[in-house]
């Protein structure tokens, strides 16, 4: 599998003028770190455009979960993706939750918190936290999740936007960009959590 990465020359221009980064997350599930949900996991059915303002968004009456979450809004979270992206080739260290090394929920946990966003550190805790994302809404910066070493979400990302999400895969890998329509992550899709608002 090929990594894919955003350049400046990636964004459209409309979002360069303003200073804003688009970026993807999704977490690699291979990891010890990654505790499972026992949720079962359902194929993602491909990458869509976030909803229309002014719609309510999945799972709006969901518990907003048990860490503290300010509100970010879309601006906030394309600089979310940035501080994101900006991580890609750190290396993968199993418990790692600093650039010296991540694993994929530490990696979720240390870029949310530079925004001032304290998630939780295990996977599975991370999959309660925040609101329910549709797949057809899915937005940069929204956290999402995948089922692979054991049933329920036991890896986390951030999605970037469209097809991709930026993550810490397994102990061979480094901080990377991948798709969610490929072979090995679509059937492995579980779901995603929106943090901001």
């Amino acid at each position: 599998m090929v990594a894919v990465g955003l350049t400046a020359s990636d964004v459209p221009s409309s979002i360069r003028s303003v200073g804003i980064v688009v970026a993807a997350a999704a977490l690699a599930g291979l990891t010890a770190a990654c505790a499972s949900t026992g949720a079962v996991p359902k194929p993602f059915p491909g990458a869509t455009s976030p909803a229309p303002p002014g719609t309510a968004p999945a799972g709006a009456g969901d518990r907003p979960g048990t860490a503290h979450r300010p509100t970010l809004g879309p601006t906030e979270s394309y600089a979310l993706v940035g501080t994101a992206l900006a991580l890609r080739g750190s290396p993968y260290r199993d418990g790692g939750s600093d650039p010296a090394g991540f694993d994929c929920s530490g990696f979720t946990q240390y870029v949310f918190a530079q925004h001032g966003v304290q998630l939780p550190r295990e996977v599975r805790d991370q999959f309660r936290f925040g609101r329910s994302v549709a797949p057809r809404e899915l937005a940069p910066g929204d956290l999402v999740f995948f089922s692979t070493t054991a049933s329920g979400a036991t890896h986390v990302a951030i999605a970037v936007g469209g097809d991709e999400f930026v993550h810490a895969p397994t102990s061979s890998g480094v901080v990377r960009v991948e798709h969610l329509s490929s072979s090995y992550w679509a059937p492995r899709y579980l779901g995603a959590r929106r943090i901001w608002n």
